[in-house]
Order: structure tokens, then C-alpha cells, then sequence
């Protein structure tokens, strides 16, 4: 049988965006924050997960499980929140056998599920800003309530996104964007933590959780910067 998210005690965060969130479920109750992330997340998530703790009244070794937003997003996000859940993980492995399960999540499912708990929306086109003039995208359909992705995960320019009829565009995508992207500015949605609880559930029964040290961040882009000849080339394209 399917444990709810009141049965359950779980942390979750992502740094995947500018935006750091961090949130715990314990008994029912759930305790969130987010602030700014980027480069100061690497110092300020360990902190705000230990504050949510103990305002929560749990120790790690009591969770059922730790979620991290795995991707796609910002490569050195991407790299802290593993890290992070990792060494959380291997920490608890003295109070208990094996230590506590990770969970990686994809931060697309987390906007989808963010725009459904905003709006109400059980078809997503999840667009994230992925820079370089590009997004991360991925359609996701709820129904008899479980998530599932439709198709694969893209990286490509705005232009390129496709919103079909009767599907809600989420995520940062159309605040770069605009109007180069189909149906901005959709449903400004980011891959909260709180989202992140609320598809534990169902990822745990799918049997998703892994040992620490098989929890991995998920690259879609194999290059995180253009070299300076493709700069080049560019600029002297659109001039």
C-alpha cells in the first residue's frame, strides 16, 4: 500500500535555479523556505536544511527518505544539491543500516507539479531557463493521481517549444523569454521543494529511491559555455 505524504517524513531541496528551496513534512506538517540561491547556495543550504529540522523536531536519521532536485538545471546547482544529499545520506549511515534513501527528483516533474498545485494544471509543458539562449522542456500528464512524462526531455531554443492545445505552459522560461516562447507567459512555476514532497509519494512506490552513492544529477546539456569562436560566430551572424 502506498504511503501518503502524512505518513511519511521526508526532507527535500533543490538548487537547480537562482532560487534555493528548502522544505521537511513530518506528521502532517509541512515547513518550507526558499531564498536566493546561485552562488551563495552552497553555503546557505546546509543551514536552512538544519534550521527546517530541528524547527521540525526531526533528526536525519529518522527520514524516510531525502529529495533533491537531480535536473536538469545549473550544472553547479545541480552538483550541490547531490553533494549535499549524498553526505547527508553516508552521515546517517551509523544510526542506521544502509542510512537514509535518496531520492532524486527531475526539477521539470517539480515545476509541473508546482503549477498543479498553483493552478491546477494536469497538462505541462515545463519550460526552465537553461541560458545559452536555450530551455530545458518536458511535457508531463496527471490522471488518476500519478504523474507521467510524455516523451523525452529536450533542450532547445524558445522558438522551438511546442504547447499543445489545451496544455499549460510553467516554469522561468517565459519571464527570459517572452514572447519567443509559445504561450508566455504561462504559469511562473520554479521546482520547489514543497512540489517535491508532494510527488515523493508516488516516486517511492515506483521504487525511485537509491543508496547515496548512487544518486546522480541528470545533464541534458554535455557543455556549460560556448567557446569564444562560437561567440564570434554569433555575433557576426545576427549583425
Amino acid at each position: 500500500m502506498r504511503k501518503g505524504l502524512d505518513d511519511l517524513k521526508l526532507l527535500a531541496f533543490d538548487t537547480s535555479t537562482e532560487t534555493l528551496s528548502v522544505a521537511v513534512a513530518h506528521g502532517g506538517r509541512v515547513l518550507a523556505r526558499s531564498e536566493p540561491g546561485g552562488a551563495r547556495a552552497s553555503t546557505a543550504l546546509l543551514p536552512a536544511i538544519l534550521e527546517l529540522l530541528a524547527q521540525s523536531g526531526l533528526a536525519l536519521a529518522q527520514l524516510d527518505a531525502i529529495a533533491f532536485g537531480c535536473g536538469p538545471g545549473s550544472f553547479t546547482g545541480l552538483r550541490t544539491a547531490c553533494s549535499v544529499a549524498q553526505g547527508l545520506a553516508f552521515g546517517t549511515q551509523a544510526q542506521r543500516t544502509g542510512g537514509v534513501p535518496v531520492l532524486p527528483v527531475d526539477t521539470l516533474l517539480a515545476v509541473a507539479e508546482q503549477a498543479r498545485q498553483q493552478a491546477g494544471a494536469c497538462q505541462v509543458v515545463a519550460a526552465l531557463d537553461a541560458r545559452m539562449d536555450e530551455v530545458y522542456t518536458g511535457r508531463y500528464i496527471h490522471a488518476d493521481g500519478l504523474w507521467q512524462r510524455d516523451g523525452e526531455f529536450a533542450l532547445q531554443a524558445p522558438e522551438a517549444v511546442r504547447v499543445p492545445d489545451g496544455w499549460a505552459l510553467a516554469g522561468n522560461a517565459g519571464a527570459v523569454y517572452g514572447v519567443r516562447l509559445a504561450a508566455s507567459p504561462g504559469i511562473a512555476a520554479l521546482p520547489a521543494a514543497e512540489a517535491m514532497l508532494h510527488l515523493a509519494p508516488q516516486l517511492l512506490a515506483a521504487g525511485q529511491a537509491v543508496a547515496a552513492h548512487l544518486a546522480l544529477p541528470l545533464y541534458i546539456r554535455d557543455k556549460v559555455a560556448k567557446t569564444t569562436a562560437e561567440r564570434l560566430a554569433e555575433r557576426a551572424a545576427a549583425a
